[in-house]
């Protein structure tokens, strides 16, 4: 009987490891969603990789095509080795140069990440990069995600991980979230005025590595509470006259 009390009580300690260490393996990423939503969005910072998502659309941002060879390290040759090394082998094959404001829009591998679109936009030459490069990725993430119709929207930078430290990764997210949501407003005002189809955007994950994660939610907050009070700044009447 004693036997049998001692297997019993194995067996429920053993259920309650695995039962804690499944949990562990399911602990969800930190993230860190601001409050005030700007333009309806939820908008967060998020401690993931640009190959972990479940997103609409997946962009990232990548460096002009070095003939010497491209840097890839951390999230940017990880993402690479996830779709299977469709990255590196486009840019070295001269396929893709990734010019400033290029673009490069493709459906993930079978099995390979979560994404259900996933868009590369240039930053031209590593030495020309500027935090106004980041405010041109934003101004186009915007109005490529509503093109698109992607609801769920992702970006990761991925600068750090191609070897560049020029910005801080901070105010380079917030450089291209104020743009972002800039952008987006402007595409909300045309809807409005029925310049253009309808669509919304329901969140927006910037993803930052452990290391850059404060800098992030700080910047990003402030850049959300500085671009909204510029939009309400702007002028509200038509686009077009005659239009009532």
């Amino acid at each position: 009987m004693k036997h049998k009390l001692d297997s019993l009580i194995t067996l429920a300690c053993a259920g309650l490891l695995g039962s804690a260490l499944a949990a562990d393996t399911t602990t969800a990423p930190k993230e860190s969603v601001f409050p005030t939503k700007p333009l309806g969005i939820t908008l967060s910072v998020k401690m993931v990789g640009p190959y972990m998502e479940p997103a609409d659309l997946q962009m990232i941002c990548l460096f002009k095509h070095k003939a010497s060879g491209d840097t890839y390290q951390g999230a940017a040759k990880d993402t690479d080795a996830h779709l299977h090394g469709l990255l590196s082998a486009l840019r070295n094959r001269n396929e893709v140069v990734v010019e400033s404001g290029e673009t490069l829009l493709f459906t993930p591998p079978k099995d390979s990440i979560p994404a259900k679109q996933f868009m590369v936009i240039g930053l031209g030459d590593e030495k020309d990069l500027s935090l106004d490069t980041l405010r041109l990725v934003g101004r186009i993430a915007a109005r490529e995600a509503v093109r698109l119709k992607a609801k769920h929207v992702a970006w990761a930078p991925v600068i750090r991980d191609e070897g560049n430290t020029t910005i801080e990764v901070g105010e380079g997210d917030r450089a291209f979230t104020e743009q972002m949501l800039s952008a987006y407003d402007t595409e909300q005002r045309l809807q409005a005025q029925g310049l253009a189809p309808k669509f919304t955007i329901d969140s927006l994950v910037i993803e930052a590595g452990a290391s850059f994660f404060d800098s992030a939610v700080k910047q990003v907050g402030q850049g959300i509470d500085s671009i909204t009070a510029e939009l309400k700044k702007r002028d509200p009447t038509l686009y077009t006259s005659g239009m009532k």
